[in-house]
């Protein structure tokens, strides 16, 4: 499986929300941090801010802010609105279903529940959870700030 970086900038920019509130992040913020494109940040925050995942506030001081407890964002319901449907394979989708094993494929029912396994690890991952180890996320966060690159890992 393999999300979109869509769904890998909003996860990121929850994450900062919930890492500062209550605080208002700006999407200054998020772009600084992680090093992304503000037009798909800015495009990114309005689609949480419709969906109800964040408050945004327009303006000179404004920005976003989570709109409700992390513990209440539930990772999967983020991935669900920034990835649509998962349709692994083309037989997932019947409106655009070519396969003429549909109905008999072993491999279809795998990845189906492959899938569904998949979305139920995301469904009892909250923002609370990927965000609790909050000070080593921040010292790293500071890191980048300060103009450091972010340590990396070895290979090991």
């Amino acid at each position: 499986m393999k999300l979109t970086a869509y769904s890998n900038y909003a996860l990121r920019s929850l994450q900062l929300a919930a890492l500062r509130a209550p605080d208002l992040i700006r999407v200054d913020d998020v772009v600084r941090v992680h090093g992304l494109a503000r037009p798909h940040i800015v495009k990114i925050v309005h689609e949480l801010g419709r969906a109800g995942f964040v408050k945004t506030q327009r303006g000179r001081g404004g920005g976003f802010r989570l709109a409700c407890p992390a513990e209440e964002i539930v990772v999967g319901d983020v991935i669900r609105l920034t990835e649509g449907p998962l349709d692994v394979v083309e037989c997932f989708n019947p409106a655009s279903n070519t396969c003429p094993l549909i109905g008999v494929c072993r491999l279809s029912r795998g990845l189906h529940e492959a899938t569904r396994a998949f979305m139920a690890v995301l469904d009892d991952l909250t923002l609370a959870d990927i965000s609790a180890n909050r000070d080593q996320l921040l010292g790293r966060i500071a890191t980048v700030e300060k103009g450091a690159p972010a340590p990396t890992r070895s290979a090991t």
